[in-house]
């Protein structure tokens, strides 16, 4: 049974087809946990400031805590699991995983996902430019120097300067 105000939105995961009946106002987050069972984006602080749901809405780095499903009808979204598999990892995820860019890990989904964004409209970031992309996604554990090799590593793999960690 379906509320009076819900209705069917088609939208994309990840490269698949999703048509789901929720209320329009949900926010993508609770979908892409509950009902599709995606784990890489976390619920941080459910107001976008933390950068812990990041996702990638048609491309563009956006907050599913914030992001409501009428905002991705028709669209593409891609989460953590849609860059890369534990055996098979993007090459942001694999530089990651070799530069040791995480301890607790929570903060990892927002830093890979914001990471692949800013790699995507800028090749060959300096460390100041990698700040300013990161300066939202919050982390606890003290790994800023290992992020940040991680983002440059990213970067030197996916420009063909290195091999794929």
């Amino acid at each position: 049974m379906h509320g009076p105000r819900e209705r069917e939105i088609a939208f994309r995961v990840n490269g698949a087809d999703h048509r789901l009946t929720v209320g329009p106002a949900t926010a993508l987050l609770y979908i892409l946990r509950n009902d599709l069972k995606l784990n890489g984006p976390k619920f941080g602080c459910g107001l976008g400031e933390c950068g812990a749901c990041s996702v990638l809405v048609d491309g563009k780095l956006a907050r599913a805590c914030v992001v409501s499903m009428a905002a991705v009808e028709g669209r593409e979204v891609v989460t953590l699991e849609g860059l890369g598999t534990r055996d098979n990892p993007g090459p942001v995820q694999a530089a990651f995983i070799a530069e040791q860019g995480a301890q607790c890990g929570y903060c990892l989904n927002g830093m890979i996902i914001t990471a692949h964004a800013l790699l995507s409209r800028n090749p060959d970031p300096d460390e100041a430019e990698i700040a300013q992309a990161l300066r939202h996604n919050l982390c606890r554990c003290g790994t800023h120097v290992e992020i940040m090799r991680s983002v440059l590593r990213a970067a030197a793999t996916m420009r063909g300067e290195v091999g794929r960690a």
